[in-house]
């Protein structure tokens, strides 16, 4: 007779699997706090800097290194606004890894702002100063601009490309037994008002970021009806009004110089006034902590900060509604659809091309 004897591991001492994390926009700002604040909380996660400048990557890879020096740590080249960039990088990203544990959707552009410099005075001196901060209701437009790939720049970097990035790597998100979760960086920007379903590109209007930033809001309430059964999550957050790149290319420098002590001031009174890229990213830092069946679809969670500089995280209910998150998710399945026919056209007449030159050498 065999005897077979069965030795149960505890399960302190069971492997343990390190999580893959995924954040587009990761060279700066609040991308690359994110990133420092996840090293500080669990040394042993697999991160994964996805950005368009290879440069600015390494630089950003490098000054992680400096503080977290056996931190696993790695980039990839990946513009969002370029459907053949986040197809090549998904496919990279797919050779890499066998699961994703969580893709931050932070990246996002608002490019050639504008400002109404006599709502901006008006404002200062009103009682609605914060709220015209917070928000820039009223107050910032952007002149947006068609794509290589015939899209609306803002609507195909904030929104399309993410969209795309997910749909690509579902099988690393989508496993038995694995929970994965998304989560999105939107703003206080991001009006119910600036959005249309019959203007989803935001074509007519001049407030792209703000449909953009509403739409990826809308967009996240339909990722969790339709994956949540698969294990996957999202979630949607809002840094407040932090400092970075993109906000000080709203104001001429000297301006910025004139107002901040103004803000720093304000922030007294309110705790939107994030201001710093490291508050901004509070809210992004906490959800990793969380369990994502646990949180809220209909909220989106505010990093805020107090007069005295503590940071926390608050979940506010989203102005939208589910009809209107299931119509923009199928004209966005609808326009993925058109995208792939294209590329695959094109790859064909590239081919033929190439075959016609061939015969006729």
């Amino acid at each position: 007779m065999i005897y077979i004897y069965l030795y149960r591991l505890p399960p302190n001492s069971l492997p343990r699997m390190n999580k893959v994390i995924l954040v587009t926009g990761a060279n700066s700002g609040i991308g690359l706090a994110l990133c420092e604040r996840l090293l500080c909380q669990d040394r042993q996660i697999q991160l994964c800097l996805a950005c368009r400048n290879m440069q600015r990557a390494e630089a950003a890879r490098s000054a992680l290194l400096v503080s977290h020096s056996d931190a696993q740590i790695s980039i990839l080249r990946l513009d969002v606004g370029s459907t053949q960039s986040v197809l090549k990088a998904a496919r990279e990203v797919k050779q890499r890894y066998n699961r994703l544990d969580y893709l931050y959707l932070n990246a996002g552009i608002m490019p050639n702002p504008q400002v109404d410099f006599k709502a901006l005075f008006k404002g200062l001196f009103s009682r609605n100063v914060i709220h015209m901060f917070a928000t820039a209701e009223g107050l910032l437009t952007q002149q947006d601009r068609v794509n290589p790939d015939g899209l609306q720049e803002v609507f195909a970097t904030n929104l399309f490309g993410h969209f795309l990035l997910v749909r690509e790597l579902e099988p690393l998100l989508c496993q038995p037994g694995h929970t994965a979760q998304l989560i999105w960086t939107s703003s206080s920007n991001a009006r119910r008002s600036a959005f249309s379903l019959d203007d989803i590109q935001h074509h007519k209007g001049v407030e792209p970021y703000s449909s953009s930033k509403y739409a990826s809001d809308l967009l996240s309430l339909a990722l969790n009806r339709h994956y949540n059964s698969q294990g996957v999550f999202s979630s949607v957050i809002c840094p407040g009004l932090v400092m970075t790149n993109l906000t000080y290319g709203i104001l001429p420098s000297f301006f910025w110089t004139l107002i901040m002590p103004v803000m720093w001031l304000i922030r007294v009174f309110t705790n939107t006034f994030t201001l710093t890229p490291y508050n901004g990213a509070e809210a992004l830092s906490w959800l990793f902590l969380q369990k994502p069946e646990s949180l809220d679809p209909l909220a989106k969670y505010h990093s805020l900060t107090s007069g005295f500089g503590n940071n926390y995280t608050q979940p506010r209910k989203m102005d939208m509604d589910e009809d209107m998150s299931e119509a923009l998710y199928k004209q966005l399945l609808e326009l993925e659809s058109n995208v792939r026919k294209k590329i695959e056209e094109e790859e064909q007449d590239t081919r033929a091309h190439g075959q016609y030159l061939n015969q006729t050498e």
